[in-house]
Parts: C-alpha cells; sequence; structure tokens
C-alpha cells in the first residue's frame, strides 16, 4: 500500500503548476474533508490522487521555501503522502482542512530534514537566505514563477507585524508559542495576526487569479 502512495506522488511531483499559496488551504473543498480522509484510510488511490490535486502544489513551495534544494523538496513531499497514506484515520476536521493537514506534514519533515543536515551553518544559511529574493528553481515554468510572484507580491501586501509571523511560523517553522517568545507578543496577538495574514492572503490570490 506505501508503494501506491510513493508512486502518486512520484508521478505529479515534478511538473505540477504552483496553486496560489493558502488559497488552497483556504478555498472550497470539491469533497468533505473528512469523507476524502476516510476513503485514504480505506486504501482508496483515487482519494489520495484528489489529495494530491489539492495540496501538492502548495506543499511542494513550502519544502522548496524552507530547504531551498529542489530534490529535497520533492523527497520530502512523496514522504509526505506517504504518511498521510498511513496516518489517514488521525485527520481531525476540527482542526483544519485536509490540505493543511497535509501541508503542516510536509513542513515537519521538511524542518527535520533541515535540522539533519551535518552542518549547523548550512541550516542557518538556509534559513537566512528566505529572507532574499527567490531564485527561480530549474524546474520552474513560466506559469510557475508567476504563481511564485503572485505569492511574493501578496506577501508584500500584509501589514509587518501579520507578514513576520506568517514568515516565522511555515519557512522557519516555529510554533505560535516560539513565535510570541521570540516577538515578545501575547500569544492571543500572534493567533489572531496568524488568523487574519491566512485570510488576506487567500481574498488577495483568489482576487489575482480571477
Amino acid at each position: 500500500m506505501q508503494a501506491v502512495a510513493s508512486q502518486i506522488a512520484t508521478r505529479y511531483v515534478t511538473g505540477h503548476m504552483l496553486f496560489p499559496f493558502l488559497g488552497a488551504v483556504l478555498g472550497p473543498a470539491r469533497a468533505s474533508d473528512e469523507v476524502l480522509l476516510r476513503r485514504i484510510a480505506a486504501r482508496d488511490p483515487r482519494a489520495l490522487r484528489e489529495l494530491y490535486d489539492r495540496s501538492a502544489s502548495v506543499a511542494l513551495a513550502v519544502a522548496q521555501r524552507i530547504l531551498r534544494s529542489a530534490p529535497e523538496a520533492q523527497d520530502v513531499l512523496q514522504d509526505a503522502f506517504v504518511e498521510a497514506w498511513r496516518n489517514a484515520s488521525q485527520f481531525d476536521a476540527r482542526r483544519g482542512t485536509a490540505v493543511a493537514w497535509l501541508i503542516a506534514i510536509t513542513r515537519s519533515r521538511a524542518l527535520d530534514r533541515l535540522r539533519s543536515r551535518a552542518a549547523a551553518d548550512r541550516a542557518s544559511t538556509a534559513l537566512k537566505a528566505e529572507e532574499q529574493p527567490a531564485v527561480p528553481l530549474p524546474i520552474e515554468s513560466a506559469t510557475q514563477r508567476q504563481e511564485r510572484d503572485r505569492l511574493q507580491q501578496a506577501l508584500a501586501t500584509l501589514p509587518s507585524e501579520q507578514r513576520d509571523i506568517v514568515q516565522l511560523a511555515y519557512f522557519e517553522g516555529l510554533t505560535q508559542v516560539e513565535i510570541a517568545a521570540r516577538l515578545g507578543q501575547p500569544l492571543g496577538t500572534v493567533k489572531t495576526r496568524c488568523r487574519l495574514a491566512l485570510e488576506k492572503l487567500a481574498r488577495i490570490l483568489s482576487e489575482t487569479a480571477s
């Protein structure tokens, strides 16, 4: 069964167009998330493909931003779908969407990969590089670059206090508790600003896509 998840990820990972970042997380689903994950738990490969179609591009973009390596990001994405295949029964719709769940798995795997690199200075360099303009990866098509640029433009519209939280959470892997400690802000403030940022990103990306 694990091979099914691996084959699906391998088949699509190199040619998939980047979807608007986080728009897929907050956008409407084609089927109930709970139903979809129950089908995956029942080992329905079509359900896993549907989850892939919804989430793979965004998840791959997150992994690439963290690792700054297309091959490593692709490996992490494949691992994430294998994990989703194995642990679909653990999905809790009360805690978020299926796409958000898969992205969380991918981000966790990417951060594990980053931390496991031999030299600590390489990990530090990879995280600091996130502050620099992203260099198009070799596998990017013109459409992918356009989608990435839309994400950068959308992030730039956020108030700095919201943008900082999104970058710390999604691209440096900090928890909201860690973000609150680093920024010296109440946890409730961090949670509110993160929610407002995601809602605004989804709205902007939806508008610019139309």
